[in-house]
């Protein structure tokens, strides 16, 4: 089976090279592993002390970043290795100041990995969510690192549980410990022999509530929205956009500040032209020219964090696709979310919905309906909006458990 899977590496590597001819971001992907891994052994000859921390994307990052902070300050003396899969990780968090080097992750193919793991020399590795890399993580584990998994979510339908997928468990079995969202990932983790987990939560939790604190005024956006009701849409793709559309041309009142989940000019291109002049790019509205706008267009990362201070309402993209983005971003400012129907894989999510705080619709009629509810009562929304914040205050404190599991029983060993 190794031997498929390895194929499959390159095969998958091959797709992306010939994507890359046309695709942007398959080309960044490409070229950012470009001498790859020539320019880690040039770097790293003399690093001691590294931990390195693994991140799919952006959102696994802000994920991670409170265990990355954590750690600088506690233990200055460890040099942080952040990697990324995704150039929208990379590109976004590749100057961050928490970390002494930033790197694209190699292509898990034997040869990468062997040199990666030597190369880097990690006296301990931490992979954020997910990342299931067999090569990487075969050639930890035969050069005693200990590995640990942060915010670890297990669903039955995946292939590790199912009766065929006897192979990709072994995969599993290479991690020191995994630091679990949810009993459930723990019960299913039992259910095929893996006792070494602890349930300590979603360390997002912790990172969103420092958000909510640290938050930076936004002049512009003040202005922008006056006392208008306001939708944040964050991270959203055309199916949002498309609902949000339909939304503005019945109601002239509400404002929307748009930050789509690809802010690169082509896209950025497309959606102010579905918008005409209803809409005005961030990066040239003054706190004049927006005023009269009913669209502010996002058109630059890393400020979403900070506009859902603004906001009357959330509409999160990605519910009408493979699933939702970052809920729990706006849940800490409090405000009610809606998103797509595509949201149970995530619990946060889930929770937020028994909690009557996150709304789901299907369609244009239940978006115009529950946002109307919703504008319409104001009490109802000022409810909602404490709820959601006390959610994410009462399932604070995971990165603190993470930190003080693996540290005091490296000291112990």
């Amino acid at each position: 089976m190794s031997v498929l899977y390895n194929i499959g590496i390159l095969t998958y590597w091959f797709l992306i090279r010939i994507a890359s001819l046309k695709n942007p971001k398959a080309k960044r992907f490409i070229k950012g592993r470009k001498r790859l891994m020539s320019t880690i052994k040039k770097e790293l000859s003399d690093v001691k002390n590294i931990t390195w921390i693994h991140c799919a994307s952006l959102g696994e990052f802000e994920q991670g970043r409170p265990l990355i902070d954590e750690l600088k300050t506690n233990y200055p003396d460890k040099k942080i290795l952040l990697t990324f899969y995704s150039p929208s990780g990379y590109d976004v968090q590749k100057n961050y100041q928490n970390a002494d080097f930033v790197y694209y992750l190699p292509i898990d193919t034997p040869r990468n990995a062997y040199r990666f793991v030597k190369y880097i020399k990690p006296e301990t590795a931490f992979f954020i969510k997910y990342e299931y890399w067999y090569n990487l993580l075969r050639n930890l584990k035969k050069n005693n690192i200990p590995v640990y998994f942060v915010s670890a979510i297990f669903r039955r339908k995946q292939l590790f549980f199912k009766s065929y997928g006897s192979w990709y468990r072994k995969v599993l079995y290479f991690a020191t410990h995994f630091f679990v969202q949810t009993p459930a990932s723990g019960k299913l983790l039992k259910s095929i022999g893996i006792d070494n987990y602890s349930i300590t939560g979603d360390t997002r939790f912790d990172r969103v509530a420092n958000v909510a604190q640290k938050a930076i005024s936004l002049p512009i956006v003040d202005a922008f929205c006056k006392q208008h009701p306001v939708i944040i849409a964050g991270s959203t793709w055309k199916a949002e956009e498309a609902l949000l559309l339909q939304y503005l041309r019945t109601n002239t009142n509400v404002k929307v500040i748009l930050a789509p989940h690809e802010a690169e000019s082509e896209n950025i291109d497309r959606i102010m032209q579905q918008f005409g002049d209803k809409a005005i790019r961030y990066s040239e509205a003054s706190e004049q020219s927006c005023k009269n706008k009913q669209v502010l267009l996002i058109d630059r990362y890393g400020l979403l964090t900070s506009l859902y201070q603004y906001g009357t309402i959330a509409f999160i993209g990605g519910g009408f696709g493979v699933g939702i983005h970052n809920t729990l971003e706006a849940a800490t400012f409090g405000m009610p979310i809606v998103f797509g129907q595509n949201y149970r894989r995530f619990k946060e999510a889930v929770d937020l919905v028994r909690l009557n705080c996150a709304f789901p619709i299907n369609n244009i009629e239940e978006f115009n309906t529950t946002l109307n509810h919703l504008l319409k009562n104001p009490e109802l929304t000022k409810t909602i909006s404490k709820n959601a914040a006390d959610y994410v205050l009462q399932n604070i404190g995971a990165t603190q458990k993470i930190i003080n599991h693996v540290y005091q029983q490296q000291t112990v060993n």
